[in-house]
């Protein structure tokens, strides 16, 4: 059976015989000509490799072969139907978005989102899961993931190759967080870093881009630093800072626990951007182009 050329519409006309049981209806139905439709079932015939209809009387009927394939045919041109609403623009958008992202950026920016799709578009699903941006782009890349939300430091930009189309998120200051009884935070050093040059260093356990930023700015005053700790969550980060084990970048905008005090930066003031990554050619797909829309939207408050 030659399956892999058959023809929808000599499928759908197969099936059509097989509901309305003669040609002259089909032809009737299709706006056609009974000639027309004997010939898309004969080819059909010959792309299947065996008779699917036979005589009878001045009629046709479907042979055992015919029946099962427009069986078949049902279930096809409903596959079909279903993939050409879910790709159309004008269609509801429905499909099952999968995403990644860190935690920030997932809390920030798709859990908003993920409310308004249950209650505005209850055909769209999100399955969540937690990366750093280099997890996340990996499976960008093996389309194991719909979209990745990632981060970069204005002072660290990450590059992107021509197979990933990025989006623009939103974008944070960050600062440098010491305990809050620390003499040093108040010595009149013009850099706030070289107040620290003696100062053990926190960086991000699961990505280098917050430890290039610190190493940056560190060599511009004059010192290379000691990075003894490594820990992936920010309230971890605090907790080694409150403890006095370290020091390292904290984000400015979102509240510190007591014990930690955060210190402007400036020239350079490092700044993370966020951005929404998904394959290039898949910004069109209904679901994933709803998503990107409604991400574009200032979450209030922020």
């Amino acid at each position: 059976m030659n399956n892999a050329g058959m023809d929808v519409r000599r499928l759908e006309t197969l099936l059509m015989l097989s509901r309305l049981g003669s040609m002259r209806a089909v032809a009737a139905e299709m706006y056609t000509t009974t000639s027309t439709v004997s010939q898309q079932i004969a080819a059909l015939a010959r792309e299947a490799g065996t008779p699917l209809i036979e005589p009878e009387g001045r009629r046709v009927r479907l042979t055992p072969a015919g029946r099962r394939l427009a069986e078949h045919a049902v279930t096809i041109l409903a596959a079909l139907e279903a993939a050409r609403l879910d790709l159309d623009p004008s269609a509801e958008p429905a499909g099952t978005l999968r995403v990644a992202g860190f935690g920030t950026a997932i809390r920030r920016s798709l859990m908003p989102v993920v409310a308004r799709l249950a209650a505005d578009h209850p055909l769209v699903r999100v399955r969540i899961h937690e990366h750093e941006p280099a997890e996340a782009l990996a499976l960008i890349a093996s389309d194991d993931l719909d979209l990745a939300l990632t981060y970069d430091f204005n002072l660290a930009p990450a590059p992107l190759d021509r197979s990933v189309v990025s989006q623009p998120l939103w974008s944070a200051v960050w600062a440098l967080g010491v305990p809050a009884g620390d003499p040093a935070a108040d010595q009149p050093a013009p850099e706030v870093f070289g107040r620290y040059r003696d100062a053990e260093w926190i960086v991000n356990s699961r990505g280098a881009s917050d430890e290039q930023v610190v190493r940056t700015i560190a060599s511009m005053a004059g010192f290379d630093p000691l990075v003894t700790h490594r820990a992936d969550s920010l309230a971890l980060v605090q907790d080694l800072v409150v403890a006095g084990l370290g020091v390292g970048l904290l984000p400015a905008d979102q509240p510190t626990r007591p014990g930690v005090r955060l210190l402007p930066l400036r020239d350079p003031e490092p700044i993370l951007r966020s951005h929404a990554v998904v394959r290039a050619g898949r910004t069109g797909w209904p679901p994933l182009a709803l998503l990107l829309s409604l991400l574009a939207v200032p979450v209030a408050g922020h």
